[in-house]
């Protein structure tokens, strides 16, 4: 039986066991919306803009370790999709969009609503196609699944013209894929994984550094059974974070230009070093020349292209991190002498702890403690970017992988509350927050619409501090205190703005308020913001100046 494309695209996306999209119509994709109106496996979440739909698979793709699925339409549609497609990219989650495209014979012409989507996002995806013969179709789908979750995850795009989704043909799903030059590593060679093993056993002050590749590869488990083994403590990059679970003596917490001082100062001492998915972007490392400059270097990657692109590495090994960990794991013996270099540590973690201020005045650190009493940690935290981030990463405890989602690589303001109803989708018996700030919140508010009708009950916590509060950080440090455009005037009544839309909010001004307004909302059943008012002048501590050494730390110590 022939089926037209739209059909078989609902079919592909059946076969490929995809329980929701997050997208937004229009004229080119229609037809794809037509097919998908009677069906009843796939459940659409309209969003209110097509940022919002892939930041919201983007979530949801974080959250489970699934494929995320977003739609939008040729021109405008597709090209409001960039930001959360290079989002995806730099981070290396598992995204599919579905972009509809002017009939086959109109492009090029610059018909209306035409964009050259398969150009445009060649540089920021993992793969992309145009779709010009519907005979085509059921392979593409089948290969843009394969290459987004396989091998380092990444976002694909799939660009559908009118005609191809119109177009009839044979519906034949393949069962298998075989893409020429794209080969899955599995463990590492087995020489360096023995050389690794060997460096270990003489390492007297090691130190793991566990990035967002660990998570992704499932890899926790074998994580917490080689620091165990041969007790090694572990810093995490903001990737990584809840890789390694924080509760964990050997836990370091997060390393780089906001990390913890004795996660870096260990990064400054160690003398092996074995990093784990990680791309040593310059927020972790600093100043290269003064980076791990005492340590033999273990990088453990998928991707070939990262080892040794930022770092010197002394004994690279390219290969699946959960498969490469599992045969190391039979390499590595008895623990080393590492006491030493642990009561050094311990030493560190009492003399300089988190900077955490005792005024009365309600303030970020103490907001995201009391979070964690509330939840004991069985909660998922979505955080937008800037200050909110740092305080969202730094006072929270993640003791689970996949429980705290965030913009690493981009830093992309405007993506935490709509990913976060991807990551509510996907986990509805699970309290998820949005921890965000006052100016990074209005970049995508008008999904609340989304959050209400859907009933995805977030909890929007806004730090408002009246400021762009990252660059005003900035500012006062580097700037000589001239705030150019960071002040934030003409702020709405959040708590009348998420009331509009049929939610719930709370003002909070005194630490008494805060615990009362959270056990509100989470027993609401319905979104809801807390609008935090918090000091304008909260500064996010420790912090690396841009482009200095990790061990030069502001604020380490007041």
């Amino acid at each position: 039986m022939k089926l037209t494309g739209s059909h078989i695209l609902v079919e592909c996306l059946k076969k490929e066991g995809v329980d929701v999209l997050f997208g937004y119509p229009g004229g080119t994709i229609m037809p794809f919306y037509d097919a998908l109106y009677d069906e009843r496996d796939i459940t659409h979440i309209l969003t209110r803009h097509e940022q919002g739909a892939i930041h919201a698979a983007d979530g949801y793709a974080r959250s489970t370790g699934r494929v995320g699925v977003c739609v939008a339409t040729s021109g405008p549609g597709a090209t409001n999709l960039i930001t959360g497609l290079a989002t995806a990219y730099q981070d290396s989650i598992p995204v599919v969009a579905l972009t509809g495209q002017v009939p086959t014979h109109l492009i090029g012409t610059d018909a209306f609503q035409e964009a050259d989507i398969f150009g445009i996002t060649a540089p920021i995806t993992k793969h992309n196609y145009l779709v010009k013969d519907v005979r085509n179709l059921a392979s593409v789908i089948r290969e843009a699944f394969y290459i987004a979750r396989t091998g380092r995850p990444g976002p694909v795009v799939v660009d559908l013209p009118k005609d191809v989704l119109t177009s009839e043909t044979e519906f034949y799903y393949p069962k298998r894929v075989n893409l020429l030059g794209y080969k899955l590593i599995e463990a590492g060679h087995s020489s360096q994984i023995a050389m690794a093993a060997n460096e270990i056993a003489k390492a007297k002050r090691p130190l793991i550094l566990s990035g967002g590749g660990v998570i992704m590869a499932d890899a926790s488990e074998e994580l917490l059974e080689l620091a165990t083994r041969a007790k090694i403590p572990v810093a995490n990059t903001l990737m990584g974070t809840g890789s390694f679970p924080q509760n964990n003596e050997l836990s370091l917490g997060m390393i780089g230009m906001h990390g913890t001082a004795y996660a870096n100062y260990a990064m400054c001492e160690c003398d092996l070093l074995i990093a784990l998915g990680t791309k040593f972007s310059d927020r972790v490392t600093g100043k290269i020349s003064e980076f791990a400059q005492n340590a033999r270097i273990i990088h453990i990657d998928i991707d070939p292209a990262e080892i040794g692109k930022n770092v010197r590495v002394d004994i690279p090994i390219v290969g699946g991190l959960k498969e490469t960990l599992v045969e190391l794991l039979k390499e590595v013996g008895e623990p080393g002498d590492t006491q030493v270099w642990l009561d050094k540590i311990a030493d560190w973690k009492e003399h300089y702890p988190l900077h955490s201020p005792n005024e009365s005045v309600l303030n970020p650190q103490f907001i995201m403690e009391e979070i964690y009493d509330l939840t004991k940690g069985d909660a998922i935290i979505v955080t937008e970017v800037g200050q909110c981030q740092m305080w969202g990463a730094q006072y929270y405890t993640y003791t689970k992988p996949r429980s705290f989602i965030s913009s690493g690589g981009l830093g992309t303001m405007g993506y935490g509350f709509p990913a976060s109803l991807g990551v509510k989708y996907a986990h509805r018996d699970t309290p998820v927050f949005n921890i965000a700030g006052d100016g990074s919140i209005q970049m995508n508010i008008q999904e609340l619409a989304t959050a209400v009708f859907n009933k995805l009950d977030v909890n929007i916590i806004i730090m408002n501090n009246g400021y762009l509060g990252m660059v005003r950080q900035w500012q006062e440090l580097f700037y000589d205190k001239r705030y150019a455009a960071t002040p934030l005037g003409g702020n709405p009544d959040f708590v009348k703005l998420v009331e509009a839309y049929g939610g719930q909010g709370a003002r909070v001004t005194k630490k008494e308020e805060l615990r009362p307004a959270l056990e509100q909302a989470l027993s609401s059943g319905t979104v809801n913001i807390i609008d935090c008012v918090i000091p304008s002048e909260e500064k996010v501590y420790p912090m690396v100046a841009p482009g200095a050494c990790i061990r030069n730390m502001i604020g380490v110590g007041e």
